[in-house]
C-alpha cells in the first residue's frame, strides 16, 4: 500500500505530457544482397580442408527442398544439425559466431561476382563453364569437353573448390556456378563427380545464387561514437527536418533509482502513461550533465572499478560496459562510491609488476587469449574469431588426448623453435685444411685475445680485429674448375689483408684408387699441396697455389702439364714422380675431402659455409662475394656482441665449439629434413573401434581416424632413455620386399641401436595388393615385435634385412631356419603362420589415403612429420636420421617430453602421448610468443570467471582501464566471447590515478552478436543495430562510424544532420543508415631497380569485362597505394597511357595469381584488409623517362575525364588539348556547412563564365546532399565529382570528426585528384566569391607549389588574438607572414614532382604524435612547412574576413570567409546575413530550388537515390 501512495505522490508532480522515447540508431549494411546461411557455412567448414567441404555438399546436396515448408528458424537449425555431423561442439559455436557476423558472406558474394564476370546464360539456375564456353544442361558437358582442349584453361584460385578426384593437369577444367542444395545442383554434381573421379575432368565448384533476394544484409564487428561537441561557436542549421516517424522499441525491465519499471507496469497497467513519464523524469535527473569539478573526477578511474567488483560476477562485465560506454551520464553517481584502500594499494602493487614484466602501464588496455596479445588497434571481430578458431584446433587437439586444466596452459605455451632456415654445417671436421688460425697465427699476435674487446666502441663499419676464431670461411672447391680460380684469390686477399677470417679449404677431387696425378690435374694438384704443405707450411702452400692459377689463362682451367711445369720450376730438386706419380707419398687424405662433401649433403660446388652457414649459389659469385662475406662479419658481431654481453660467450670459451653448439647447427643437410614446408599427421582423434583387421570398416574412417587407429595398434623397436620413454617416434612405411625398403629400415634400426629415446615403428606398403607372397618379411618383422623381447627382435630383424637373408629365403630356405639364438622360437613360429594380410591391407589404405603413397612407395615419419613420398634412387641414410632426431627434438619434441614426464603415466602411453602432443603443437600455425600471466593479488582488483568443468577452454586475460576507449570495445567484446566460447577469465582494473580531465567523452556502442537473432515469428531480425538510448537530451553530439582499417562506410539515408544531433529539438528516434561502400585493396609498390617508390605511377583496377572500375596513384611515402574494391575477382593493371609506357609489372606477392604473371589477380573473399606488394621496373628503353616530368603533357592521361563524371561534353580521342575548365575543391560536413556550401558554389558560378568543376570529398557528405547536387548540376550547368580516400592505417590517426577533415584538406592533395587535373582551388564552404576565380587559376605563382592568404592586419582591436605575432610562430616564420587556409589555389604538378604531398605526410606524421601540437591541423602544417615547402603570399584582397581585416578593405574584397570570431562568438548564420548582403538572396535561391524538387520527387513517389544511384556510381570512379 505504502508504495502505491509513494508512487502517486511522484506521480502528481509530473505534467501529464506523453512523448515518445528518443535516441539515435546507426545500421551499417552491406553493398550486396545478403547471401544464404548454407553457402556461408559451406565456406566455414571449407576452411577445414577441402575433404571435409565436399562431404558436407554431398548431406545438404538438395537441402533447400526444407527451405519452402520450414519456417527461417527451423531452416537455420537444419542447417547447423547438418554441420555438427563435421564440426565438434565448440566448431558449431564459432559457426554461430561466424554467421552472426556475415564473416564468410564476402567469400560467397566473391564466387557470385566471377560468376557474373562469366557472365552467366539467360535465365539459368545453374551454369557449367568449360574453358570459356557456357551451358545450362548436363546434357550439353560431353559435347563441351570434346573441343575444350584447344581453348585456354581457366584461371583457378588458390581458395577454389576442387573436387578430389584423380589429379591429372592434361585434363579440361569444368567450372560449375551453383548453389549448393539445390535440385539443379545436385543434377550437375552427379554428373561431374562421377567424371572427376574417373579422371576425365577437374570439376570446381563456385557459389551462384541465380535470383538473390533483394534484402539487405546488416553487418556487425564495427563501433559507433557519440561525441558531445563544443558548442562555442554555434553551427547547427535551423532548418527544419521532417521526421522518420521511426519509433524504439523500450527496454522495460532495467532499473531506475530503484524503481524496476517491468514489475510496475505489470502490477498497475492503469498507471502506464505516468509510469512513462515518471521513468523519463528519473532519467533526466540521473543523466545530469553538469560539468564536474576537478576534485570530483580525481578517481573517477578507481571508483568505476569499485562499482564493477563490488556487483555479482556475471553481471560486473555489464555494468563495465555501461559505465564506459554511457559514461558522460553516468560520471555524477560514480563521484559518490567509496574506494577501499585494500583495492587501491592492490591495484598499484599489479601495476608495478606488469610494467615491469610486459611493459603494460596505467590506464593501459591488453587483451590476451591463451597467452597471445591480441592488439584492438588492429585486430577486429573477424580476425579475432579467426584466431579463435586456430585456437581451437590446439586446444581441442589437447583435450582430446586427455591433457586438462593447468597442463594446457603449460603446453600451450611451450616454446616451439619456428622454422629456421639457416642451419649451419658443423666445421669441425678434419678433411677441412685450414690455412691460417687466428688464434695461434704468429702473424696476428699483436691483436688483443678478449671476448670483451668485442663490446668496446669502434666507428661504424670497422672490423674489430680480435685474436678468436670468430669468423670462420670453409671452401668447398674441385681445384680442377674455372670457378675455383676466382675463389681462390678472393681467400688470398682475405688473408694478405688481415681480415680476421679463418679460411679453411675442402678440395674435391677424383677418389679412385688407380688414377694418379699424370692422368688427372686434380689429384695432381692435391698432391703437390700436400707435398708443400709437408716441406714448408699451408700459407706457403695457398701462395703457391695462387701462383699457379695466375698462369692459368682465363676461361682455361688446370692441366696436368701446368702443375708438372710448376713443380719443376719452383722445386728443381724434388722428384717429380714421387710427388705426382702413382707411388706418391702424398696421396693421403685424398678421399677424405670427396667423402665429407657428399656425407655433408651440400649442393653443388664451388661451395662456402660462414661459420658453418652455407651461402645461397647467387651469393657464390666472386664480385659479390667480398662484400657478402664482409657483411655476414659485421652482421655476426652484433651476435657475438649480445652473446657477451649476456654472459654466454667468456673469455675461457672456444669460440668454434661455442659456434658449433648452437640450435641450428646439423651434422648434414638434407634439404627433405630441414625444408620449411613441413606436412604433419592429425593424431587427436578418437575412434570408436580401432580395428584394423577389418579392412572395409577401416576403409570408411577418414584420415583422422585412420590415423589415430594406426597409433593405437602400432608396435616398436625402442631403446628407451633411462626413464623408459621416447622423445622420438619414427615409423618407417615401404614395401620391405624391395632393395631400397630393407635399407632404408636397416638405416632406422641402427640409429634406434646408437641413440637413446628412439623407437621406430614399421608399416607395410606392398607394391602389389597384401597377400602371403609379398609380405613374407614384414610378416616375419611383424611376428618378432609382437613375440619376442625388444633386443632379439631388433637383432633378428637387422639380419633379416641384410642382403644375404632375403637371398637365402629368394632360394627356398625357411624362416624358422634364420632365427637367433635367445629368441622364442615357438611363439615365433606360431604368430608367424597365423597372421592373416588384412591388416597389411589396411596399412596400405593408410599408406594410400593419409601419406598419399602410391603402392611400394617409401615415406618416413618422425612424431607425425610426414617426409616422402622417397624417389626410387633417393637414399635416406643412418646420418639422415641422426640429423632428423636432432631437429625433431629441438623444435619442441625435448619440452614436450619434459612437461608430459611430470603427468607421471607409463611408459609406453607416455611416449605415445609425447609424440602426438609434438605433432599438434608444431603443425599449429607459428604465432607470436604466449604471455603468462601471474597477478601478485588478485582478491580485490581482478574479475575472475571459471570455466565451465571438462570442456575445452580458452584463457582470456584483459587488462582494462574500466574508463577509456579500450573498455568500451573490450567489454561487449569479453560478454560476446564468453557466448561463444567457454573461457577462463580474469580482467584486471587497470586504473589510472588523479585524473585531471572527464577521462571519456562520448557515447559509445560496440555492433557484435554471438548468434543469429530471430524474431517472435521466427524470421531472422532485420540484423545487428547500435542503439542509443536515454541519452541525456542537451548537449550537441556528432555520430561517427568507427570501423574495421579496410572499409569504407557512407551515410545512405537519414533525414536527421548525423553531425549535429541535439535530442532537444529532436521527437522520437534519429535513425542513421551507412552502407560499407567499398573494400579497400591496399599496396605497396616499389621500383626494383632504384629501390624507391615510383611516384606518380597510376594503376587501375576491374574486371575482365570492365577494365577500369577504379584508379590510384602511388605515394611517395611507403610506395603506398590504395584501391576501392568490393568482393570479387579483380584485376590489376598499370594505367594505359605514361605510366604502361614507361613501367611494366616484374613481381607481386600478397596476390592471387602466380608472382611472375603479367596480369595481377587478386581476390578480395573476406572482410581483413588485403594488402599486396608490387614491383615495378622501367622498360629498357623508357630507362631516363620520368612519369611526372614536364613534357608529359597528361597523354591518355584521363582525357576522358569528362564523360565519367556527371554532365560534360564527350571528347573524341583524337581532341588532345584541355579544356578550359576551373576545378574547385571543398569539404563540407553537417546540414549547416553544406548549407553554405551550396551558397559558395552558387557565388562561385555567378561570377565566372569559365565551366566549372566542383571536387567534394565524399566521405562525410550528408545523404540529402549527394541527392540535391545532381539537381544543382542540371539546373546551373556545372561537372562535379566526389572522391574519397581512406586515411591509410600507417599515418597518425585523428579521433576527432572536425581535426581528421581538417587532414583531408591538405594531406591528400597529390592523391584525391586524377594526374590530369593541373591546378586546384580550394575554396572553404562557408566563403562567398565576389570575383572570377580563373583570375586566381591563372595567377603567376613564381615556381611555389601553392599560394595562401596571409591574414589580414588592419583591424586594430584583435591585435591580442594574433597568436601568429609571438612566442612559437613569431621565431619560426621570421620574416614570412602566417597564412590563412580558408582559400589556397595548388599547383598540382609542381606539387606532385617536388613530392610536396610527401613532405607534409611526413612532418605531421612526426608532429600529430603530441596532441597538444598542430591546433589548427589543416593552417598550422603548411606555416610550418614554409621553408621546406614554399608559400607564394596571395594579395590581401583574395580573401577578406571581418574578424581580422577592417571595414575599408571590404570594397576591394574578391572573396569573403566568415571566419570565426573569439571575441564575440557570433554564430555564423547571424553572421552571414549581416557581412554579406548578397548572401540571403542566394540562400533563398537554393531554398526554392530544393523546395521545387522535393515537389517533383513526391509527385513522382519515387525515393530520390534510386534516382541519381546510378549516376552516382559512375562518378564515383576516382
Amino acid at each position: 500500500m505504502r508504495n502505491v501512495i509513494v508512487l502517486s505522490l511522484l506521480l502528481l508532480n509530473i505534467h501529464h505530457v506523453i512523448s515518445a522515447p528518443k535516441g539515435v540508431t546507426a545500421s551499417l549494411s552491406a553493398k550486396w544482397s545478403m547471401t544464404p546461411f548454407l553457402l556461408e557455412t559451406s565456406e566455414f567448414i571449407g576452411e577445414d580442408g577441402n575433404e571435409k567441404f565436399w562431404q558436407f555438399v554431398d548431406t545438404v546436396k538438395e537441402l533447400t527442398v526444407y527451405k519452402q515448408g520450414e519456417s527461417v528458424r527451423s531452416y537455420y537449425n537444419l542447417i547447423l544439425k547438418k554441420a555438427g555431423q563435421f564440426l565438434t561442439d565448440l566448431q558449431v559455436n564459432l559457426l554461430k559466431f561466424a554467421l552472426a557476423l556475415r564473416s564468410y558472406s564476402p567469400a560467397v558474394q566473391a564466387s557470385q561476382q566471377i560468376a557474373s564476370d562469366e557472365p552467366p546464360p539467360e535465365a539459368c539456375p545453374a551454369f557449367v563453364s568449360i574453358h570459356g564456353q557456357h551451358s545450362c544442361s548436363t546434357k550439353d558437358i560431353k559435347k563441351l569437353l570434346k573441343a575444350a582442349a584447344g581453348r585456354p584453361k581457366p584461371y583457378l584460385h588458390k581458395n577454389d573448390h576442387t573436387y578430389p578426384g584423380v589429379n591429372k593437369t592434361d585434363v579440361p577444367v569444368v567450372i560449375l556456378y551453383a548453389e549448393i542444395g539445390t535440385k539443379k545442383f545436385t543434377s550437375f554434381h552427379k554428373v561431374l563427380s562421377e567424371k572427376a573421379g574417373e579422371g576425365i575432368l577437374v570439376y570446381v565448384l563456385r557459389h551462384f545464387v541465380a535470383d538473390p533476394k533483394p534484402q539487405k544484409m546488416l553487418l556487425s564487428g564495427y563501433g559507433v561514437e557519440l561525441a558531445i561537441k563544443s558548442t562555442e561557436y554555434k553551427a547547427v542549421d535551423d532548418t527544419k527536418v521532417k521526421d522518420s516517424g521511426a519509433n524504439a522499441e523500450e527496454d522495460n525491465n532495467d532499473e531506475v533509482q530503484g524503481f524496476v519499471f517491468g514489475k510496475l507496469k505489470k502490477s498497475h497497467p492503469e498507471l502506464q502513461e505516468q509510469l512513462v513519464e515518471l521513468r523519463k523524469h528519473l532519467l533526466e535527473s540521473t543523466n545530469d550533465m553538469v560539468p564536474l569539478k576537478v576534485w570530483e573526477m580525481q578517481d573517477l578511474s578507481f571508483q568505476a572499478a569499485a562499482r564493477i567488483m563490488s556487483v555479482p560476477k556475471f553481471d560486473a562485465l555489464k555494468l563495465m560496459r555501461d559505465l564506459s560506454q554511457n559514461f558522460p551520464s553516468k560520471a555524477r553517481s560514480l563521484t559518490r562510491v567509496a574506494v577501499k584502500p585494500e583495492m587501491r594499494k592492490e591495484i598499484e602493487e599489479n601495476q608495478k609488476r606488469l610494467s615491469e614484466s610486459i611493459g603494460v602501464h596505467p590506464g593501459d588496455g591488453e587483451l590476451f587469449i591463451n597467452g597471445l596479445h591480441i592488439d584492438l588497434d588492429i585486430h577486429n571481430p573477424f580476425s579475432i574469431l579467426d584466431i579463435l578458431r586456430g585456437e581451437a584446433r590446439v586446444l581441442e587437439g589437447l583435450h582430446n588426448l586427455g591433457i586438462k586444466g593447468e597442463h594446457q596452459g603449460k603446453l600451450l605455451r611451450l616454446p616451439v623453435n619456428a622454422v629456421d632456415d639457416s642451419y649451419a654445417l658443423d666445421i669441425r671436421h678434419p678433411a677441412i685444411m685450414w690455412i691460417n688460425d687466428v688464434e695461434n697465427d704468429l702473424v696476428y699476435r699483436s691483436w688483443p685475445t678478449g671476448v670483451q674487446e668485442l663490446l668496446r666502441a669502434t666507428f661504424p663499419g670497422v672490423i674489430r680485429q680480435i685474436r678468436r676464431n670468430l669468423f670462420n670461411l670453409v671452401l668447398f672447391l674441385d681445384p680442377v674448375r674455372e670457378e675455383s680460380v676466382e675463389l681462390v684469390k678472393l681467400a688470398e686477399l682475405f688473408y694478405k689483408h688481415k681480415i680476421p677470417l679463418r679460411i679453411g679449404f675442402v678440395f674435391v677431387v677424383n677418389t679412385k684408387d688407380e688414377i694418379d696425378g699424370s692422368s688427372d690435374a686434380g689429384v695432381g694438384f692435391f698432391r703437390l699441396l700436400n707435398y708443400i704443405a709437408d716441406e714448408y707450411d699451408l700459407s706457403q702452400a695457398l701462395m703457391s697455389i695462387v701462383s699457379m692459377y695466375n698462369k692459368v689463362d682465363a676461361g682455361e682451367t688446370l692441366s696436368v702439364d701446368a702443375i708438372s711445369a710448376y713443380l719443376k720450376r719452383k722445386f728443381p730438386k724434388a722428384n717429380a714422380e714421387r710427388i705426382l706419380g702413382v707411388e706418391s707419398e702424398y696421396d693421403d687424405k685424398r678421399k677424405d675431402g670427396a667423402l665429407f662433401y657428399k656425407k655433408s649433403g651440400l649442393g653443388a660446388l664451388p661451395l662456402a659455409l660462414f661459420n658453418g652457414v652455407p651461402l645461397s649459389p647467387d651469393e657464390m659469385d666472386p664480385d659479390e662475394l667480398e662484400t657478402i662475406i664482409l657483411q655476414r662479419i659485421m652482421d655476426t658481431t652484433t651476435t657475438f656482441q649480445r652473446a657477451v654481453f649476456m654472459g654466454q660467450l667468456t673469455e675461457g670459451s672456444n669460440v668454434v665449439d661455442y659456434l658449433m653448439e648452437q640450435a641450428n647447427v646439423v651434422p648434414r643437410m638434407n634439404p627433405l629434413i630441414l625444408s620449411t614446408d613441413r606436412k604433419y599427421l592429425d593424431f587427436t582423434a578418437k575412434p570408436v573401434v580401432d580395428d584394423w583387421e577389418d579392412t572395409t570398416m577401416f576403409s570408411y574412417f577418414d584420415s583422422r581416424d585412420k590415423t589415430a587407429v594406426m597409433a593405437k595398434r602400432m608396435k616398436y623397436f625402442t631403446n628407451t632413455d633411462e626413464d623408459g620413454m621416447s622423445a622420438v617416434t619414427v615409423w618407417i612405411a615401404g614395401d620391405f620386399e624391395k632393395v631400397s625398403g630393407r635399407k632404408l629400415l636397416l638405416s632406422a634400426l641402427k640409429r634406434v641401436k646408437a641413440s637413446p629415446g628412439v623407437r621406430v615403428g614399421v608399416i607395410d606398403n606392398p607394391s602389389g595388393k597384401p597377400s602371403e607372397d609379398n609380405t613374407v618379411l614384414y610378416r616375419a618383422i611383424w611376428a618378432s615385435l609382437l613375440t619376442q623381447k625388444n633386443k632379439a627382435a631388433a637383432e633378428f630383424v637387422q639380419k633379416l634385412l641384410r642382403e644375404e637373408s632375403s637371398q637365402l629365403l629368394q632360394k627356398g630356405t625357411k624362416m624358422k631356419d634364420l632365427l637367433m639364438q635367445g629368441m622364442d622360437r615357438d611363439a615365433f613360429e606360431k604368430k608367424y603362420n597365423t597372421l592373416e594380410v588384412d591388416f597389411i591391407r589396411s596399412q596400405q589404405l593408410f599408406c594410400r589415403d593419409v601419406l598419399k603413397l602410391s603402392p611400394g612407395q617409401q615415406a618416413v615419419i618422425s612424431n607425425g612429420r610426414i617426409l616422402g613420398p622417397f624417389e626410387e634412387q633417393e637414399e635416406f641414410t643412418v646420418e639422415d636420421f641422426q640429423l632428423l632426431e636432432k631437429i625433431t627434438l629441438s623444435g619442441s619434441a625435448e619440452n614436450v617430453k619434459a612437461k608430459v614426464k611430470l603427468m607421471g603415466m607409463k611408459a609406453k602411453h607416455a611416449s605415445d602421448l609425447v609424440m602426438k602432443v609434438d605433432a599438434l603443437l608444431t603443425a599449429a600455425p607459428k604465432g607470436e610468443v604466449r604471455r603468462d600471466f601471474h597477478f601478485v593479488k588478485d582478491s580485490h582488483s581482478v574479475l575472475r570467471l571459471s570455466p565451465r568443468e571438462n570442456e575445452v577452454f580458452y584463457d582470456v586475460v584483459a587488462v582494462v582501464d574500466p574508463l577509456t576507449r579500450e573498455a568500451q570495445k573490450m567489454s561487449p567484446l569479453l560478454i560476446v566471447l564468453s557466448q561463444v566460447v567457454n573461457v577462463r577469465l580474469q580482467v584486471f582494473m587497470n586504473c589510472r590515478a588523479k585524473l585531471s580531465e572527464m577521462p571519456l567523452k562520448s557515447f559509445y556502442r560496440f555492433v557484435l552478436e554471438s548468434d543469429v537473432n530471430f524474431l517472435a515469428n521466427d524470421t531472422v531480425s532485420p540484423g545487428p543495430v547500435a542503439r542509443f538510448m536515454e541519452l541525456p537530451e542537451s548537449p550537441l553530439l556528432t555520430l561517427i562510424m568507427i570501423t574495421p582499417e579496410s572499409w569504407m562506410v557512407q551515410a545512405v539515408r537519414s533525414p536527421h544532420d548525423l553531425d549535429n544531433i541535439h535530442l532537444q529539438e529532436v521527437s522520437g528516434i534519429v535513425t542513421a543508415e551507412y552502407e560499407l561502400e567499398h573494400l579497400l585493396l591496399e599496396g605497396h609498390c616499389f621500383d626494383l631497380s632504384t629501390g624507391q617508390p615510383p611516384r606518380g605511377l597510376q594503376f587501375t583496377l576491374g574486371m575482365s569485362r570492365d577494365p577500369l572500375m577504379y584508379d590510384t596513384i602511388v605515394m611517395a611515402n611507403l610506395g603506398y597505394f590504395q584501391l576501392k574494391a568490393n568482393p570479387g575477382a579483380w584485376i590489376l593493371k598499370l594505367r594505359k597511357g605514361r605510366s604502361e609506357e614507361i613501367y611494366q609489372v616484374l613481381t607481386h606477392d600478397g596476390t592471387d595469381s602466380p608472382a611472375d604473371a603479367g596480369d595481377v589477380l587478386v581476390v578480395l573473399n573476406s572482410f581483413h584488409s588485403k594488402i599486396i606488394k608490387v614491383r615495378v621496373q622501367k622498360k629498357v628503353e623508357k630507362i631516363n623517362e620520368d612519369l611526372l616530368s614536364e613534357n608529359s603533357e597528361s597523354n591518355g592521361i584521363w582525357d576522358s575525364i569528362a564523360s565519367i563524371t556527371g554532365g560534360g561534353s564527350k571528347k573524341d580521342d583524337g581532341e588532345k588539348e584541355k579544356e578550359d575548365v576551373l576545378n574547385i575543391f571543398s569539404v563540407a560536413s553537417g546540414h549547416l556547412y553544406e548549407r553554405f556550401l551550396r551558397i559558395m558554389m552558387l557565388s562561385v558560378l555567378r561570377h565566372t563564365k569559365t565551366p566549372v568543376k566542383f571536387w567534394f570529398l565524399k566521405n562525410y557528405l550528408s545523404p540529402s546532399f549527394k541527392e540535391t547536387i545532381a539537381h544543382m548540376a542540371e539546373k546551373y550547368g556545372f561537372q562535379y565529382e566526389l572522391v574519397q580516400y581512406k586515411w591509410p592505417r600507417w599515418l597518425h590517426q585523428q579521433t576527432e570528426k572536425q581535426r581528421v577533415i581538417w587532414g583531408y584538406k591538405i594531406l591528400f592533395l597529390d592523391v584525391l585528384f586524377p594526374l590530369a587535373v593541373d591546378k586546384i582551388i580550394f575554396v572553404d564552404a562557408d566563403q562567398i566569391v565576389r570575383a572570377d576565380l580563373k583570375e586566381l587559376r591563372d595567377f603567376d605563382l613564381e615556381g611555389a607549389p601553392y599560394g595562401y592568404t596571409p591574414f589580414c592586419d588592419s583591424r586594430r582591436e584583435m591585435e591580442g588574438y594574433r597568436f601568429w605575432k609571438s612566442g612559437y610562430w613569431a621565431s619560426h616564420l621570421g620574416h614570412r607572414k602566417y597564412h590563412i587556409s580558408a582559400l589556397y589555389v595548388v599547383d598540382l604538378k609542381k606539387f606532385r614532382k617536388i613530392a610536396a604531398g610527401d613532405r607534409l605526410r611526413g612532418q605531421y606524421q612526426a608532429l600529430s604524435q603530441d596532441p597538444n601540437s598542430l591546433s589548427n591541423l589543416d593552417q598550422d602544417l603548411p606555416n610550418n612547412m614554409i621553408h621546406q615547402v614554399v608559400i607564394k603570399s596571395l594579395p590581401q584582397e583574395w580573401l577578406w574576413c571581418e574578424t581580422w581585416c577592417d571595414d575599408t578593405s571590404k570594397v576591394s574584397a574578391k572573396t569573403i570567409d566568415l571566419c570565426n570570431n573569439p571575441k564575440t562568438k557570433e554564430p555564423k548564420l547571424t553572421a552571414a546575413a549581416r557581412i554579406v548582403p548578397e548572401w540571403v538572396e542566394y540562400d533563398n535561391e537554393i531554398k526554392r530550388l530544393l523546395r521545387q524538387q522535393e515537389d517533383t520527387a513526391t509527385q513522382k513517389h519515387t525515393p530520390l537515390p534510386s534516382q541519381h544511384q546510378k549516376a552516382d556510381d559512375r562518378r564515383d570512379e576516382l
